[in-house]
């Protein structure tokens, strides 16, 4: 089957063919490594390494180039640095690390490469300089600012007419600007904030020449897929396209994929509602295996509504597929799965044809190639939802010790200690071979 996706810039599903099958091209936008990363941002990371998955698999581990970047400058980062009396290296070290640790609980496989905006000034300010030398920027007051007008089909991706892009700009409008809607690729820096040398002056880049830049060096002028949240069609991704096709003249991206929004049981996410639900405590109540579950029960471009109860729904579920597969080898890839997700990466059908199989084998190829079913089945029940303070080295202690209570007749001993695991969600199991363990759904 071809594989589809739908693309945003035509709104419509399209046949997805590279332009070169040995070296198929893929950027994502990353994490601003700042804070901690919530279940939003979860959702795209799961998405595209889905995506990701299946082209490998269609055309070869090492034909697929997967760039997501880390963006570590940025305004937040230094707020934040300025907050804890740090510089930006320590904080984007710190939240890149722990964005690592969740991705890795989410079962996200690393991008093929993971350029930092940091690592790539020297390409920026050669960007900027090609925009201004074809009238497409220009310099004011210490900003360089790209000039939208200069740009006859600028708001392709997003749809917007001028007037609504004027309208829109018009909260942010400076004394510099020649157009409200022009917007910044070079900004000033004070003698305290960090800053990088420019024929313009010290200062820092604008967040969205940051991608265009990064995509130039690692994929190409010209791109197979870009993707990110809905969010970023406007205006990251609307002046990616302006920066990069005005600099080079050519095709920016052939495919743009966006996922949906995700909301917390019905409402939006924000500070101020106190639901911003991070991928790091999440993961210390629920096995990241369900929380990647959960993020696929919806078709990508579908808001996702959130919840506990929902990810309790889908732990309960893998407890099940665990069960089946348990000793089980891998066997084909069922097709009805594969063509589920070529199609636009339908998960909601393809976990319906997972649920319809009948072969054990079967089932566990299908989970593996969604990045499920990725331990054995006793690491699965003895892994999940761990009390912090009863480790598995503990908790084999304990049935030590019972197991002498109950060589030594004393019953009471033992039962206690059966009890005591129970009432903290450890439940044991005594059978020929000995006892063995788990921790109750």
């Amino acid at each position: 089957m071809t594989l589809r996706l739908y693309n945003t810039l035509a709104r419509a599903k399209q046949d997805f063919t590279p332009a070169d099958p040995e070296r198929v091209t893929m950027y994502v936008c990353g994490p601003t490594v700042y804070n901690y990363a919530h279940i939003g941002n979860g959702r795209p990371a799961i998405v595209f390494d889905l995506l990701f998955r299946l082209l490998r698999r269609r055309y070869g581990e090492d034909a697929v180039v997967y760039a997501r970047n880390i963006t570590d400058i940025d305004d937040k980062i230094m707020d934040q640095a300025t907050a804890e009396g740090v510089g930006i290296d320590v904080i984007s070290a710190r939240y890149t690390e722990i964005y690592h640790q969740d991705m890795a609980s989410l079962g996200v496989l690393p991008p093929t490469i993971e350029p930092r905006a940091t690592e790539h000034l020297g390409e920026m300010r050669a960007m900027i300089a090609e925009l201004i030398e074809k009238g497409h920027a220009y310099e004011a007051e210490g900003h360089v600012l790209f000039h939208v007008p200069s740009m006859a089909d600028y708001g392709q991706l997003s749809r917007h007419s001028p007037d609504e892009l004027e309208a829109g700009a018009r909260v942010e409008v400076a004394p510099y600007k020649k157009s409200p809607t022009d917007f910044v690729l070079w900004k000033p820096s004070t003698d305290d904030q960090p800053g990088w040398e420019s024929p313009w002056g010290r200062g820092r880049p604008g967040w969205h020449l940051e991608c265009s830049c990064m995509i130039e060096k690692h994929l190409g002028e010209t791109i197979d897929i870009h993707g990110g949240g809905q969010d970023l069609i406007f205006p990251h991704h609307e002046n990616e396209i302006a920066q990069s096709q005005c600099a080079h003249g050519t095709l920016f991206v052939r495919h743009w994929v966006h996922n949906g929004y995700v909301t917390v049981d019905r409402e939006k996410m924000s500070k101020s509602l106190g639901n911003v639900a991070t991928i790091h405590e999440l993961a210390r109540q629920f096995p990241g295996e369900a929380l990647r579950l959960t993020l696929l029960t919806a078709h990508y471009r579908q808001p996702l509504d959130f919840s506990t109860e929902l990810v309790k729904e889908q732990k309960r579920r893998l407890d099940r597929w665990y069960r089946l597969t348990e000793g089980v080898e891998p066997g084909e890839v069922p097709g009805s799965v594969v063509t589920a997700l070529e199609d636009d990466l339908n998960t909601p059908k393809a976990l319906a044809e997972l649920e319809a199989l009948s072969s054990p084998a079967a089932l566990r190829a299908g989970l593996e190639l969604m990045g499920l079913r990725s331990m054995s089945a006793e690491q699965w029940f003895q892994g999940q939802g761990a009390d912090d303070d009863l480790s598995a080295d503990k908790i084999e202690g304990l049935i030590a010790e019972r197991i002498t209570a109950r060589n030594s007749r004393d019953f009471a001993a033992a039962d206690k200690i059966r009890d005591d695991l129970k009432a903290r969600g450890i439940v044991l199991e005594d059978g020929p071979g000995g006892t063995t363990w788990r921790r109750a759904g």
